[in-house]
């Protein structure tokens, strides 16, 4: 081996130890740095018999980062769900007890408790028809109900708005990070095509995904020059080359019956039920599905429920041949012409009132609870108690009777398309609880494999501290070992130079 050649093996060598160093330094440095994925110097030995870090590649592992993506995804649609459900419960939570005015007992604000109350205070009432504060306690409970069934419309509305709002704010976030992906993914590129050092690109490629999967579930390919493409679950182009534009126009108010607007991406729907390729997973489409399914079926079954008021409580023709139609009597609703049929009852929840006739508050009497008129004060044609006797509960037992018989319902809001409008209440009560019990548990177990899925690419694809501080030290000794060639080659060359 010639002098010179010995001094390039020596060159290489320093040259290699110092690479590798750098990319073990890298390494340490990042050790509890989020989404870093460890590098590695590749070495290869020269012709010449040196050695050269031709490369740094990252540790990285498609497969479970695919998998974390998927879980993050699944994750943030149930959490935008259980959130949204939450806020419905609040309105059905009957684990509070109170006295209320008709003496009964509130067992909370459900409209399934406050028709209890409702049944109780009848039955006061049908046990002393000529008590006023009877009546009063039936009036109460009427006004309660109501209550009851505009506040739950209003959450409904509510929830729809609020996650309309949120779809508005996921697109905006999808839009930033497909603009951010295009920057590091034109970096990955130019760089593996001068054969930089990319590695950092990808990385920050990599959160970038795992960012956008919260928002929308993703899938991913990767071409031969190292540039990425993404997908939706549902198969729409977000990114290939260039980001797609996800485009969404929020609604200004989402009362019952009205739908809110899709997102699409370059014209594509891709939420609400005319979507060609609707997401399945991701923030957006757990906002998507509470705002287009769930409150609006929760809306349709406290409809159902009102509709079922006006009709129990309406109303008939008390003439020996009756030909007028049966009209809203205790409950009523803005511009009632009459009983509404059950598939005709949408956005009723939100109207339903206590009819002012019956309320002294509002210049009404009392006594039309008990008597009947109370559509048309004065009128023979709906008075059931012609004779104005004071022990009558002819039209009391009727109004009880009513809450306990089968009636009709619209099937479309998920509860069956007949039943009594007590039993139908607390089904309804228990069709959301189990509906908000359901997304939190799931939310829960989705957080877990997310969790579990951080774990698992951390631990194959993260920095080991003891693995490169080992690392490290072999680097020294290969460090001091060229050091002591290169003292050897320069005491040969010198002894050399002085023979001469």
């Amino acid at each position: 081996m010639s002098m010179s050649s010995a001094f390039a093996i020596i060159n290489s060598s320093f040259a290699s130890t110092a690479a590798q160093s750098a990319v073990i330094s890298r390494n340490i440095a990042n050790v509890n740095t989020p989404g870093y994925v460890r590098d590695i110097a590749n070495q290869i030995t020269t012709a010449y018999g040196g050695s050269e870090v031709i490369s740094v590649t990252r540790q990285a592992n498609a497969a479970l980062l695919d998998q974390l993506n998927a879980s993050t995804s699944e994750s943030a649609a149930q959490s935008a769900i259980s959130t949204g459900l939450t806020t419905l419960a609040q309105t059905v939570d009957d684990s509070a007890s109170a006295s209320s005015a008709s003496g009964a007992t509130q067992n909370g604000n459900s409209p399934s408790a406050m028709l209890a109350n409702l049944q109780n205070a009848l039955a006061t009432y049908g046990a002393t028809p000529a008590s006023t504060s009877a009546a009063q306690g039936v009036l109460t409970a009427a006004q309660d109900l109501t209550s009851s069934l505009n506040a739950g419309s209003k959450a409904v509305q509510q929830v729809r708005e609020q996650a309309d709002t949120d779809m508005s704010n996921s697109v905006a976030k999808i839009n930033s990070l497909l603009t951010q992906f295009q920057s590091a993914n034109n970096a990955v590129v130019t760089g593996a095509a001068t054969g930089a050092d990319v590695t950092q690109a990808e990385d920050q490629r990599d959160q970038i995904l795992t960012q956008l999967s919260q928002q929308v579930g993703i899938s991913t390919t990767t071409n031969i020059n190292g540039s990425m493409s993404i997908y939706t679950d549902s198969g729409v182009t977000l990114f290939q080359d260039t980001p797609q534009t996800v485009a969404f126009t929020p609604s200004a108010t989402l009362v019952a019956g009205m739908s809110g607007n899709a997102v699409t991406v370059d014209g594509i729907p891709i939420t609400g039920p005319n979507a060609p390729m609707a997401i399945q997973s991701g923030a957006l489409a757990g906002y998507a599905q509470l705002r287009d399914q769930i409150a609006p079926q929760y809306q349709s079954q406290l409809d159902q429920i009102a509709g079922g008021l006006v009709s129990a409580f309406a109303e008939t023709d008390q003439s020996a041949n009756p030909t007028q139609p049966p009209e809203p009597g205790l409950f009523t609703f803005v511009g009632a012409t009459g009983v509404p049929a059950a598939t005709d009852v949408t956005g009723l929840a939100s109207q339903i009132e206590v009819n002012p006739n019956v309320d002294p508050a509002q210049g009404g009497n009392l006594n039309l609870l008990r008597d009947g008129g109370i559509s048309s004060p004065g009128s023979a044609t709906y008075t059931y108690n012609t004779t104005g006797s004071a022990s009558y509960t002819g039209r009391i037992q009727q109004m009880m009777s009513a809450m306990k018989s089968t009636m009709s319902f619209d099937p479309s809001a998920g509860l069956g398309a007949s039943d009594s409008l007590s039993d139908y209440a607390s089904q309804s009560v228990s069709w959301l609880q189990a509906q908000n019990s359901s997304a939190s548990d799931a939310a829960n177990y989705q957080s877990s494999l997310v969790s579990q899925a951080s774990s698992a690419l951390s631990n194959a694809t993260g920095v080991n501290l003891d693995t490169e501080m080992t690392n490290m030290l072999n680097i020294e000794n290969s460090y001091t070992t060229s050091a002591k060639l290169l003292s050897t080659v320069t005491s040969m060359f010198s002894a050399l130079l002085n023979a001469a």
